[in-house]
């Protein structure tokens, strides 16, 4: 009998990601969030985050902390490994992803290339 062992997830989440993404989710109409990419920026890729009714035909869920999040079946090759966090600081708070993949990133950290 063979075993499946459990395959690791496409990202990570640090709990700064759990609780801000915990509280983006507990909005009085409940949706998903999905993370994906998009050609922009002079790198080529960016990150990109939607809310969507419904997980895609492929999305790829992580369940972490008990938040859930999908992943873009296409952007899936760009990310996996990564971990997201959520960063505060005196002018802006957004979403970061720390990507093993990257080979290449613009100047100001807009954009990346696998």
């Amino acid at each position: 009998t063979s075993k499946l062992r459990p395959r690791k997830a496409a990202i990570t989440l640090t709990p700064r990601a759990v609780s801000q993404l915990r509280t983006l989710l507990a909005l009085p109409e409940p949706k998903l969030i999905r993370i994906g990419v998009k050609n922009k920026g002079c790198s080529g890729l960016s990150y990109h985050l939607e809310y969507v009714d419904k997980p895609g035909r492929f999305d790829e869920e992580v369940v972490q902390d008990g938040v859930k999040v999908l992943v873009d079946s296409k952007a899936l090759f760009s990310i996996i490994g990564s971990e997201m966090d959520w960063e505060e600081g005196r002018l802006a708070a957004r979403f970061v992803f720390n990507n093993p993949n990257i080979k290449e990133q613009c100047g100001c950290g807009e954009s990346f290339s696998v």
